[in-house]
């Protein structure tokens, strides 16, 4: 079940909602991709934290 920016894993509930919006959507690509719910959160939260750390706000993109 892919998730949205208003419905996500209760474990991404204590991410700050940009790195939780990215999260989700690199989540539901390894969804896509046939990875297992548990496993496409693990590595979703993990990716979307590296993400936010190079990827200041306020800079471009």
């Amino acid at each position: 079940m892919p998730w949205t920016k208003n419905d996500y894993p209760t474990s991404m509930k204590n991410l700050d909602e940009r790195v939780r919006e990215k999260a989700v959507e690199i989540a539901n690509a390894l969804l896509d991709e046939g990875y297992d719910e548990g496993r496409a959160i693990a590595i979703g939260t993990s990716k979307a934290e590296e993400w936010d750390a190079n990827h200041p706000e306020g800079k471009d993109k």
